[in-house]
């Protein structure tokens, strides 16, 4: 007797893992460029296909049942593998501009091999990287000179773009004695720079005085700053050198970053290449600290 294998929609499974990384149908939709009925029907083929229920439906946001936890990793390894093969064999010719933004820091310390490996399997695809503050990114999204960009926002505000990853920020410095210094000296990047607000916001409610030491757009002066003992600044835990220290107490805690991917365009095409190339490297989280 022959043996039955039922071959998987690589659509249905891409349907799937948008939706899970929008953690929303209508956001997976929009990215997918479909309706929302139609990425629904979609999900809805692939569990019939696999004959268990792979999104939990009861609650608010998109939850996975226990098959479709299991599901998502292979999913993952599956598209990848088709997108490998594409790029590789379908698309070596495929050509155009992609124009990401990213903040500094990002750009800096988790970009690079991302684009350099792009840009070696699609060397007709042109990138132009601009790095600024989030809110001058979407502003750029805005007014239609940006593809796509990555940006930091707060966890507990709107929902903006599809979550990369989260991690905590902490207080840095040469010298751990400045945690207590009245006024405390701040290394900050000028406004409207997240860490900034953070920053401003915990010492305003904690109650303890500060001033601006040092202001830099630039991470590079803020860590030549912080080197020279000028002052604390905050920073991502992962970012954090090895020769300046974490602080704690009397500092008040500082509430997590949260990296996301906006994009203007579907997922076809240059720009949506890119896109699911910085969200399989990223979407667990930075891969190095500069340790």
């Amino acid at each position: 007797m022959a043996l039955r294998i039922a071959n998987l929609d690589i659509d249905l499974l891409r349907a799937f893992v948008t939706v899970v990384e929008a953690r929303s149908f209508t956001r997976g939709a929009q990215q997918l460029g479909r309706t929302q009925p139609a990425v629904s029907l979609q999900i809805q083929r692939l569990e019939a296909q696999l004959g268990v229920p792979l999104i939990d439906r009861g609650g608010r946001s998109v939850g996975l049942t226990t098959e479709g936890a299991a599901l998502l990793p292979q999913a993952r390894r599956m598209l990848r593998l088709n997108d490998e093969i594409v790029a590789t064999l379908g698309e070596g010719d495929l050509e155009g501009e992609v124009r990401l933004g990213a903040p500094e820091d990002i750009a800096t310390h988790h970009l690079p091999g991302i684009l350099g490996a792009f840009a070696r399997n699609h060397p007709r695809i042109r990138l132009s990287v601009t790095c600024d503050y989030t809110a001058n990114l979407l502003d750029q999204m805005s007014r239609g000179l940006l593809d796509m960009a990555l940006i930091k926002r707060e966890p507990v505000g709107p929902d903006l773009g599809v979550r990369v990853w989260r991690e905590p920020l902490v207080w840095v410095a040469l010298d751990p004695s400045l945690a207590t210094a009245d006024p405390l000296p701040l290394i900050v990047a000028p406004a409207p720079d997240i860490y900034r607000k953070r920053a401003l916001a915990a010492l305003q409610t904690a109650d303890i005085p500060f001033r601006a030491s040092f202001t830099s757009p630039s991470l590079a002066g803020q860590l030549a700053a912080l080197r020279a003992g000028l002052g604390v600044g905050v920073l991502p835990a992962a970012m954090t050198p090895r020769d300046l220290s974490v602080l704690g107490a009397p500092l008040p805690m500082l509430s997590d970053s949260e990296i996301a991917l906006v994009s203007a365009r579907g997922p076809d095409g240059p720009a949506g290449l890119l896109a699911q190339e910085v969200l399989r490297a990223l979407e667990r989280g930075p891969a190095t600290a500069i340790r």
